[in-house]
């Protein structure tokens, strides 16, 4: 019992929170630049490309380089699904291939039902694509610009930290 009397009237440490904060802008599509207008078209009009026979989720994304140059990306699926890759990461895997010293400034991303209705809600990157965009963002030491469209609102994150604020990076 002393032993127990003992460790209750030793000072334990308080633990505290930590409170991140994230800024995602919310706009419709009106109210975007002529490129990033162009952009999510783009998007939009790869999730047409995509391949999709087991979830019918289709995802189209594009990427703007630091050149000006645009390229699109879909989802591709596979029976065996590991095989399979993200719209995000096909635009930018492919930019990659094609432009290896050039930044991606910006990526949109858009998706349709099963049904093939465009989103209503904004879809964000799933983990593997977040990852790949740290990397890339730490690749060319910038953030880049992310639009998530859906049809009735379209969100803006300057840079993937607004997505995944505790990554390990040196960027």
């Amino acid at each position: 019992m002393k032993i127990f009397d003992y460790l209750c009237r030793i000072k334990q440490p308080v633990m505290k929170n930590v409170e991140l904060k994230t800024v995602i802008k919310e706009c419709k599509m009106e109210e975007l630049s002529h490129e990033e207008q162009h952009l999510l078209e783009l998007a939009i009009e790869a999730t047409g490309r995509s391949y999709a026979p087991y979830s019918h989720f289709c995802v189209g994304a594009a990427v703007r380089l630091a050149n000006g140059v645009e390229i699109m990306g879909c989802n591709q699926e596979n029976a065996a699904f590991p095989a399979g890759l993200c719209a995000e990461r096909t635009a930018i895997f492919a930019a990659g291939a094609q432009f290896p010293d050039v930044p991606v400034q910006m990526l949109a991303i858009a998706a349709r039902t099963p049904s093939g209705e465009l989103q209503d809600e904004p879809v964000a990157p799933c983990g593997t694509c977040r990852q790949v965009i740290i990397e890339t963002e730490t690749r060319f030491k910038q953030p880049i610009r992310i639009l998530l469209y859906g049809r009735n609102k379209i969100y803006i994150i300057d840079g993937i930290s607004g997505l995944m604020p505790l990554s390990f990076t040196e960027f």
